[in-house]
């Protein structure tokens, strides 16, 4: 019985996979051509990390092996990582050749030489070759090898009159895995490898995500709802590595075996794990990269609830978030595009690691013998009193409590900071043993919702920064729209401000019925004080 992997690539003897035919199919067709006797392309492979690069290539390698009309191999420069030599990079590569195809190429020192190495000297028919890990290079190096790599593609174009296994040089295709440098974002001078084809490695469809759970169902006899499928889709927007592990955790680790089906229950058992105590490399690599100057405070600026940030490749800061899988984009109009978080399951991963980072003391939250029973009581809370004392905390604690708190380059703090010490008050006022605190992201970009059970009750809250009346009016019928997805009467809609003076309480903070989803939405505006 196969298991699923979120270890580097998947085998398929042994693991559940989708088997994405037509993305393998598109690869293959690259690298051996339209008409193989013209020659194939040289593509780049990229995608954020995690997403199956490697595995695809090793299909297609598969594939082309077995029609035997090419001379194939794969490699890795991942072990030239260190290397600042263009010496010891070139040694790497030929070892690396040597390996695979069981062949003594010469040491080559000079970067002109590279071209020898695909001769008549070492192959008698074309060859493919793919190069996992490429981006592990420095950029110079980088550079240089597609800068051969376009001189050999050209010459064998400028011998069309020749058959591909009779060209000078025998590089028929050849495929760059990882390519963000070659494919000039980083690069000042431009990218010097201008000749290749981009192949894109997108993230699982919600169909070949049902595939791999149908598969275990089928061979384990053990039903999976189908909510919990649906759930996993939309937690890791069908992020390969991530959908895997959860995968791996519901029918293994968490699973309570046949006849139990895996259910949502154990989903939110998962989920609570995956989120606040199991390791996973995957997910740290992203922690790690979002914390890492100048990309931090990108990121904390990206949780702002206000307008949203548009994308670009052409900017280096996003792309680098984007290639290391801690950001995707959307599209709005078919020509407008945004950022968003790759997943929910990494932004809250990212929520509760800055929340704790930033947050991991709050101080004393209340007093011994505090009389509380105008914010909570056995059966109740009252939002609104709980969100003064909040405010009430902050402010008389904001000297310490936000001095060493991330500033936007107009020196305020930025919005998120608020968001996450809000969280971190409702945890330790509230306290975890009577109630349970989380953070929602239904947007996948800035918007925040924190949900409160307590008293076998469900309290939302969406948070907001005030801008002005219009989106003051257009947050108040969006929190209705929240609560009628939630199946909650009413939600409580948490304004976050500089300032606010009490005629301008008394005129906004008033309940309102929203007259198409009849929820009622309870507006409340937190002085920040700044």
């Amino acid at each position: 019985m196969r298991r699923f992997s979120s270890y580097g690539p998947v085998n398929i003897k042994l693991h559940y996979h989708a088997p994405r035919k037509e993305l393998t199919d598109s690869a293959y067709a690259e690298l051996t051509g339209d008409d193989p006797e013209e020659g194939g392309h040289y593509v780049t492979v990229w995608a954020p990390r995690q997403t199956g690069k490697t595995w695809i290539m090793q299909q297609v390698m598969r594939k082309i092996r077995e029609q035997g009309n090419f001379e194939t191999g794969i490699i890795s420069m991942q072990s030239a990582k260190e290397e600042d030599t263009g010496r010891g990079v070139l040694e790497v590569f030929v070892s690396n050749l040597s390996e695979w195809f069981s062949t003594d190429f010469e040491n080559i020192t000079a970067w002109k030489h590279l071209r020898r190495l695909f001769s008549r000297q070492y192959f008698e028919r074309p060859v493919i070759l793919i190069v996992d890990e490429f981006d592990a290079l420095g950029e110079e190096f980088i550079n240089k090898f597609a800068n051969e790599f376009r001189d050999m593609y050209i010459g064998r174009r400028n011998q069309a009159d020749r058959p591909s296994d009779q060209k000078s040089c025998l590089l028929h295709g050849l495929a760059l895995i990882g390519v963000r440098s070659v494919l000039g974002i980083e690069n000042v001078t431009g990218s010097p490898f201008n000749v290749q084809r981009s192949l894109h490695i997108p993230n699982l469809t919600y169909k070949e995500t049902e595939g791999m759970f149908g598969w275990y169902e089928r061979e384990s006899s053990q039903h999976i709802d189908q909510d919990v499928t649906e759930r996993i889709f939309r937690e890791t927007r069908g992020q390969p590595g991530l959908a895997c592990w959860f995968g791996e955790l519901l029918t293994e680790k968490y699973n309570k075996k046949f006849p139990d089906p895996v259910s949502m229950r154990n989903f939110e058992i998962v989920s609570a794990a995956a989120i606040k105590v199991l390791p996973n490399n995957n997910v740290l690599n992203i922690i790690s990269k979002a914390n890492t100057e100048p990309y931090r405070l990108v990121v904390l600026d990206l949780f702002r609830t206000g307008e949203k940030t548009e994308f670009s490749y052409d900017d280096s800061l996003l792309n680098y978030l984007y290639m290391n899988g801690v950001i995707d984009y959307e599209t709005e109009n078919e020509t407008e595009y945004f950022v968003r978080f790759a997943c929910p399951f990494v932004q809250k991963r990212l929520f509760n690691y800055f929340a704790r980072d930033l947050f991991g003391y709050m101080g004393k939250v209340r007093e011994p013998f505090e009389d509380l029973s105008d914010t909570i009581t056995e059966e109740e809370l009252n939002i609104a009193n709980l969100m003064r004392r909040f405010q009430n905390h902050l402010r008389k604690n904001r000297e310490w409590l936000l001095r060493d708190a991330p500033r936007r380059k107009d020196l305020r703090i930025f919005e998120a900071v608020y968001h996450f010490s809000l969280y971190r008050y409702l945890c330790d006022f509230l306290g975890m043993k009577y109630a349970r605190v989380w953070p929602e992201f239904p947007t996948g970009n800035g918007k925040v919702d924190l949900i409160i059970e307590y008293a076998d009750r469900t309290y939302a809250l969406e948070l907001k920064s005030y801008t002005d009346e219009r989106g003051y009016d257009e947050a108040l019928g969006q929190a209705a729209g929240y609560g009628r997805q939630l199946g909650l009467p009413e939600v409580s809609l948490v304004f976050f401000v500089e300032y606010i003076d009490d005629a301008s309480r008394e005129k906004y903070e008033k309940t309102c019925t929203d007259g198409e989803t009849g929820v009622r939405v309870m507006p409340m505006f937190v002085d920040v004080g700044e």
